[in-house]
């Protein structure tokens, strides 16, 4: 084994310029409840894009270095940079979760029996050839599961899961999902048909909708159709709906949601309330595909809520042995109910290419790119 290998970083420089590039760094050795894995596989996922990018304007990126080593710049807006202050002239590793396989290992017992092991890692610094880290970080795939396979099982699979047991917890019975043919969408798709749960997906393309109907749902809006929201309010009436994880975060799309759900409580409803309808909808918005400002009309009463929702905190919330039972889960299902797919394998090289940049930097549902350092 070499005493160095390629790591992806990104930067931003005090005169406002992001740097994406691959640094030479040391081959740690495992301490002894730790281990090293030579990473084979790690996802390009939309909350690996911030750290990524950094607030920069990718439409002016441009190229310079080698095929071998290539580096990335563009510019950081001067209105943005106070928002990105704290990690100015810090070179970062990016890539928050993969898998490969532990080819040396730490002294403890815990460390020892993943030796040879494939194994996924939630743990940052995973855009690079080999990473260490602690032996309990690890989640081992089960006999016959590639780093491929395995390197989306947290991100995507976790947050499906987070949904329906924050459904659980709230005392709801059924949810409504945006972008919902996304991998994450049809992994959130496949947990609801298996467990009997109620979920409204919501697209914008008719043949997301074909996708989703093709694999057992029984929901699904198009957000493009002009039925769209009377569409919505019958999923809604149907299924009790009254919670929804948006993924856009931007526009109107949240507004309609919550104005389509009082319709429907309406509809239900024993008794008229000139405050609208006494059932509590409720919005999290839990990812950023669309920039703009979120838009309400407020055409929903007085019972809603819109708030933010993030994997990491619910985790917390829940602790770790429940955390744990959602993760073994993960693991036992990674080939069907978890299974991703991706329409690019790219080695570390590849992904500081301009083309590459423009395809899975739009975040489009279809085009997920999977790095393999190990290329």
């Amino acid at each position: 084994m070499a005493d160095t290998a390629l790591e992806l970083r990104s930067e931003i420089k005090a005169d406002g310029t992001l740097e994406l590039s691959l640094a030479n760094i040391p081959i740690p050795e495992p301490a002894a409840d730790e281990v090293l894995v030579r990473v084979e596989a790690a996802p390009i996922n939309p909350s690996d894009l911030g750290l990524l990018f950094g607030m920069a304007d990718m439409t002016k990126a441009s190229q310079s270095g080698t095929s071998d080593n290539p580096v990335i710049t563009a510019p950081v807006p001067e209105n943005l940079m106070r928002a990105v202050a704290a990690r100015v002239g810090q070179s970062l590793p990016v890539g928050n979760e993969g898998a490969g396989v532990v080819v040396k290992a730490g002294a403890s017992e815990i460390a020892q029996e993943l030796m040879g092991k494939t194994v996924a890692i939630l743990g940052g610094a995973m855009y690079g050839q080999y990473r260490c880290i602690k032996a309990k970080q690890c989640l081992l795939m089960h006999e016959g599961v590639t780093p491929a396979q395995g390197a989306s099982c947290f991100v995507n699979p976790l947050t499906a899961l987070g949904m329906v047991e924050t459904m659980r917890l709230e005392g709801y019975k059924a949810l409504v999902h945006t972008a919902a043919a996304s991998n994450l969408g049809q992994m959130l798709n496949k947990i609801c048909v298996k467990d009997g749960v109620g979920l409204v997906n919501i697209v914008r393309k008719q043949e997301h909708v074909d996708l989703l109907r093709g694999m057992g749902a029984k929901h699904v809006c198009n957000s493009s159709d002009d039925s769209f929201m009377d569409d919505l309010v019958a999923a809604l009436v149907e299924t009790g709906a009254m919670l929804a994880f948006d993924a856009t975060g931007g526009g109107k799309l949240a507004g309609q949601i919550l104005s389509a759900m009082e319709v429907a409580a309406n509809k239900t409803a024993k008794e008229y309330s000139r405050y609208g309808s006494t059932a509590h909808k409720q919005v999290y918005i839990y990812g950023g595909l669309d920039r703009s400002p979120t838009t309400l009309n407020r055409a929903f009463g007085m019972a809603w809520g819109l708030g933010g929702w993030l994997l990491t905190p619910f985790l917390q919330k829940i602790g770790p042995e429940a955390a744990e039972k959602l993760r073994q889960r993960v693991a036992d299902e990674i080939k069907t109910t978890f299974a991703s797919s991706y329409t690019k394998e790219v080695s570390l090289s590849e992904v500081l290419s301009l083309d590459a940049i423009a395809v899975y930097g739009k975040q489009a549902t279809g085009e997920k790119y999977l790095i393999n350092p190990s290329l």
